[in-house]
């Protein structure tokens, strides 16, 4: 891999942007399309919508779920490996579906296959954009993750009139050789050796179980790497963990927790916005459009954002603008019950999709910011996978409050204040994280307060109390007679 002190900020860099550009349309795109053939696998199988429904929630769950797997085989092999083998299992899934017999069938091939070659490659193509580029890093990450409103704007009815002319088999066959493009992508992934990616592990170095050549091989390379059979299994055992020791950052697991709470709020909107338009009498062409709305802004939200963002102003304000883009989302899902006519709902899908646009392209910045760049890859496989089950669980929640009420105001109230939620998690620990600063900022400049550091990093403080002339007199007294013992 080429060396680099930093993040080159351009030159092959765009290149990686188009390779993630081109895998966002392949994966989240291709996911969003398989909807599409919600009528057709309906009445060739005649299975209800519930069951029908499992299908695109499989996908979504796959994909999310096998996250880290994309995270370890691009960390440990490379992220070329990975990506080209994820868009192998992809094909094979979306071809081997186009000769199914049954929903069974599909839930395997069409679910599992495709979703675990989506995860391949997903995870790694974001985490090198993020390699190779610090400064323009959110313009950067709003042009790679444009491409899935682009894909959906174009595959969806490109997608119809395959299967108007070649049948539901003929559309799934054309589009798993449309698949295979993830592994031109793969081929465009030029691994970048970074400076602060050279871990030598020192604490590690000072073990005696470690022979000295043991030690020579650790400190020549530039990352830790199992495939170098002469170091012991401490040493794989300490280099796995170093790998995730960001599990245990507390910034982390507040990022983690709200990240679920945000994964359940966004996906029902997508499940229920046409049926819910269909509800309060818009037309199914009207309802159509609001979905295409949803995608071409979410572009626009995506490249706009990570513009703004970059710039010095906003640019150490990042995390705020996230969290921003999610409670806004929340307050649109809120507000989408009164909403009972097409002129009303347009402004919403205007909104929603350019919020939506905003917080995905600054997920992976945000992480990047919370755990640094050497830990992206893993990081983003991690977050990844906590969208798994929300994407699994909430589309059903949603439905049965649906069936259980009649109407769709409990479905969408929930989903509004769970994102509200996640936003408001993440304020609150912003907000105590910076109390927390200036407690120790107040510590470091009293005069009274003498400051440790430790051999961990870690400081601690101690307040030496005033004393007299008569306590030093003790204290010296004592002292001299422990010495003359």
């Amino acid at each position: 891999p080429a060396r680099h002190t930093g993040p080159p900020d351009g030159g092959w860099g765009w290149m990686i942007v188009a390779g993630c550009f081109l895998v966002t349309i392949c994966t989240r795109a291709v996911t969003r399309c398989i909807s599409i053939f919600f009528v057709e696998f309906q009445a060739y199988f005649g299975q209800d919508y519930a069951r029908t429904a499992w299908i695109h929630s499989i996908v979504d769950c796959a994909t999310m779920l096998c996250a880290p797997l994309g995270s370890l085989i691009s960390n440990r092999v490379s992220c070329q490996v990975g990506i080209m083998l994820g868009g192998l299992l992809a094909s094979t899934g979306l071809i081997l579906s186009s000769f199914a017999t049954s929903l069974e069938h599909l839930y395997l091939s069409l679910g599992v296959l495709t979703g675990l070659g989506f995860a391949l490659c997903y995870s790694p193509a974001i985490a090198m954009v993020g390699k190779y580029f610090n400064k323009r890093k959110a313009l950067a990450y709003g042009i790679a993750m444009s491409g899935s409103g682009i894909g959906t704007f174009i595959l969806a009815p490109v997608v119809q009139l395959l299967i108007e002319q070649f049948s539901w088999r003929g559309a799934l066959l054309i589009l798993g050789g449309f698949v295979l493009n993830l592994c031109v992508c793969g081929a465009l992934m030029r691994p970048i050796a970074l400076k602060e990616d050279r871990k030598t592990a020192p604490e590690f170095l000072e073990q005696d179980y470690v022979s000295k050549a043991q030690k020579q091989d650790l400190k020549r390379m530039p990352t830790c790497s199992p495939l170098i059979k002469a170091w012991s299994h401490e040493c794989l055992c300490y280099c796995s963990w170093k790998e995730y020791d960001f599990l245990l950052m507390p910034g982390f697991m507040v990022l983690a927790v709200s990240v679920l709470f945000m994964a359940y709020g966004c996906s029902p909107l997508f499940v229920y916005l046409v049926p819910y338009a269909l509800s309060v009498g818009v037309s199914h062409h009207q309802a159509a459009f609001l979905m295409s709305i949803l995608g071409v802004i979410d572009i626009i939200g995506n490249i706009t954002f990570g513009w703004l963002t970059d710039r010095r102003c906003l640019k150490k304000h990042r995390h705020i603008c996230y969290l921003f883009a999610v409670g806004m989302d929340g307050l649109c899902c809120l507000f989408l019950p009164v909403l009972k006519n097409f002129p009303l709902l347009v402004p919403f899908s205007f909104t929603f999709g350019y919020f939506d646009g905003a917080y995905v392209t600054l997920i992976p910045v945000v992480t990047a910011d919370v755990v640094g760049t050497s830990s992206l890859s893993s990081a983003l496989g991690v977050v990844y996978f906590l969208h798994a089950i929300p994407y699994l669980l909430s589309p059903p929640v949603a439905g049965w409050l649906v069936d259980t009420t009649g109407s769709y105001t409990a479905s969408f109230l929930l989903c509004g204040f769970s994102m509200i939620f996640s936003s408001t998690l993440l304020c609150f620990a912003r907000l105590a994280k910076k109390i927390k600063r200036m407690r120790l900022g107040s510590l470091t400049n009293d005069p009274g307060t003498k400051q440790h550091i430790w051999t961990n990093g870690s400081i601690a403080y101690s307040v030496t109390a005033q004393l007299d002339q008569k306590d030093v007199e003790f204290l010296a007294a004592d002292t001299n007679s422990y010495s003359n013992r």
